[in-house]
């Protein structure tokens, strides 16, 4: 992988151009643009509902049950995630460009598995529960922010080349954040 030296820094381009043909290939691909979103869809209502019991006291069941898939819903794009990354990066999980959102990630998934767990042996009470999946859900918009980040230095990068230049690591940080 081509590194540029910026500023003390060293900057690893996202993708290599084999990586971003096996991407662009890929049918994981669209697996992954199909589920985030459907994903995010899923966290709203669910998010709706239990702030709904929450404040209500009533819907204990939809929004238990609202989790559940939730959290079926990120197993799933986990996978697929996790498949994607083999096929573009020749390992299933914690290869370098995408290193710290496959941790975080890991996070996400204990405190959505550990909900599941409470909710199947009783270990909480409903607000409990409530409680614990809306900190599993706190970490999610993290993590989907992380990786909403990522996907936009992407982009930045692709069009830089495109028009012919790479870009620093600085202007790449300047860019997402405006």
């Amino acid at each position: 992988m081509q590194t540029k030296q910026t500023g003390g820094s060293t900057v690893q381009p996202l993708y290599t151009p084999e990586q971003r043909k096996r991407r662009d290939e890929s049918p994981w691909t669209l697996v992954q643009g199909i589920l985030a979103p459907v994903q995010f869809l899923v966290f709203l209502i669910s998010l709706g509902l239990i702030l709904r019991t929450l404040i209500t006291g009533e819907g204990h069941a939809i929004a238990n049950a609202s989790v559940v898939v939730k959290t079926l819903t990120l197993y799933t794009i986990m996978i697929t995630g996790a498949i994607w990354e083999k096929v573009v990066y020749g390992q299933y999980l914690f290869a370098p460009a995408f290193f710290w959102e496959d941790v975080f990630s890991f996070l996400v998934l204990a405190l959505h598995t550990a909900y599941l767990g409470a909710l199947a042996f009783h270990w909480l009470d409903a607000t409990g529960l409530l409680i614990l999946a809306l900190a599993a859900y706190a970490t999610y918009i993290i993590n989907a922010g992380q990786f909403i980040l990522k996907l936009r230095a992407a982009r930045l990068q692709s069009d830089a080349e495109k028009r012919g230049f790479n870009m620093s690591s600085n202007s790449i940080h300047a860019e997402i954040a405006s």
